[in-house]
């Protein structure tokens, strides 16, 4: 047996993979991936292939990056893990004061944990909180957008709002204020842009003028719904949302897992419409892609309602055994020397326009009926019949079978249904996106017109 062969059994015995119907894992050829080398994985026959996702929208500066690595293995000589209940180490304050910098307004506040949805739970609670503790303890529940995703805690599911992810856990969930999705192809008002002077953002102004002494906050993936099939929001939408809040006294909530560090040609989605939100959530690429680590960002004002004496009971009762690893914090600290020193986001640009230019190709094709990028985030979205704009049967899985066909051409990709996703790492070079580009199309020519 070979030692490919030995692994596989291993996983089909016992392995549960995430999003993944198990019952047809093992008629599927996987990869077994051991090794990265900068914008490349190389699984266990060798064979190389491109890390079109980013290993799930995380890589920046590639995989195995020698300067993220000596950080981690440098922290190793001094403190492995130790908990910040009641205690601090030195790169955890180290990088709380970096991302107070970086981020925009007055974000001076960071509570950490492990994943883009444990960052949004917490902001979740801390917003709900913060009026309890505010003299308003008559807000508490939320809006978010429809065919939103935050993750996949309760919280972050009853905030999220893709029925085919969400919908088994309906009893379980909070209710929600929702916004109509902006997505312009499909505008749920049945409006035109930009004769609709943005409908969709507006619609939140009576919502709030009825329900805000209700409503805590507004949580938001700025710019970019990414698992709503890189659904990118027109101009000045995310703006009029912000000023909607600002103008009811309703806390904003940016949820910047996927779209912060660079994703979107900014180093956070938000400055590109001068948003300062209440709360940030950021993971993902926080630490390069290398650990797992994520923060919950707050203002100073946020920050200071959970201020009381002992016997108040205004602390937030909430911690992670492994928040501020001080390894991922070594690795985030690293990532953002890099992305300094490099000028990582300013490398993007060539690398962005290179993207939209074979987007541009590919959306000529005779089954893609849409293209939709944002920065280093993108989504060709198939269909059967373009003119109508008829969808393929779920069961024939064109999106997954393009996918699998794009291995051959030496490129990993992801399908959301039928939306093929493209997440090259921020490191990858015009090089890089021609054989991406290379690859969709044969892969997607192979599959449609076969």
């Amino acid at each position: 047996m070979s030692r490919t062969q030995e692994i596989l059994e291993q996983d089909f015995a016992h392995l549960w993979h995430p999003f993944t119907q198990m019952k047809l894992w093992p008629d599927e050829p996987p990869l077994v991936i051991e090794r990265g080398e900068g914008n490349y994985l190389i699984d266990t026959e060798g064979n190389r292939y491109l890390d079109g996702v980013s290993s799930l929208w995380v890589t920046v500066h590639g995989h195995n990056h020698p300067a993220i690595n000596a950080a981690i293995a440098e922290q190793l000589t001094h403190l492995d893990h130790s908990t910040l209940l009641g205690l601090t180490h030195p790169l955890a304050a180290r990088l709380a004061a970096e991302l107070a910098r970086i981020t925009p307004g007055k974000l001076n506040r960071a509570f950490y944990s492990e994943s883009g949805s444990t960052a949004v739970e917490i902001a979740l609670k801390i917003a709900y909180q913060y009026w309890q503790q505010s003299g308003r303890p008559g807000k508490k529940t939320f809006v978010a957008l429809g065919e939103a995703y935050h993750g996949d805690t309760l919280g972050a599911v009853s905030v999220g709002g893709i029925e085919l992810f969400h919908k088994v856990y309906g009893p379980l969930l909070f209710p929600v204020h929702r916004l109509p999705q902006p997505f312009c192809r499909k505008c749920p008002l049945g409006l035109k842009h930009p004769a609709c002077d943005l409908a969709c953002a507006q619609a939140l102004e009576p919502m709030l003028a009825e329900h805000g002494a209700e409503i805590c906050g507004l949580i938001v993936e700025p710019r970019v719904q990414g698992a709503a099939g890189i659904i990118v929001q027109p101009e000045g939408y995310l703006r009029r949302l912000w000023d909607i809040c600002r103008r009811h006294g309703v806390l904003f909530i940016a949820d910047e897992v996927a779209t912060g560090f660079g994703r979107t040609g900014t180093l956070f989605s938000c400055e590109q419409e001068g948003v300062e939100p209440d709360l940030m959530c950021l993971g993902k690429g926080i630490t390069g892609g290398v650990l797992p680590l994520a923060a919950t960002m707050a203002t100073d004002q946020v920050y200071e309602a959970f201020l009381g004496e002992f016997d108040e009971y205004k602390t937030f009762f909430h911690g992670h055994t492994y928040t501020g690893n001080p390894l991922a914090c070594a690795a985030a600290l690293a990532s953002l020397e890099l992305m300094e020193k490099n000028q990582v986001v300013a490398h993007t640009a060539p690398v962005i326009q290179r993207l939209a230019k074979g987007l541009a190709g590919i959306a000529k094709m005779e089954h893609v009926i849409e293209v939709r990028q944002h920065g280093l985030m993108a989504a060709v979205e198939l269909a059967r019949d373009k003119a109508t704009d008829t969808p393929y049967e779920p069961g024939e899985r064109v999106g997954h079978r393009v996918i699998m066909a794009a291995r051959k051409y030496g490129v990993i990709i992801r399908p959301l249904g039928d939306s093929i996703v493209l997440m090259p790492p921020l490191s990858s070079t015009t090089q890089d996106i021609e054989l991406l580009m290379s690859a969709l199309g044969q892969a997607i020519a192979e599959v449609t017109e076969g």
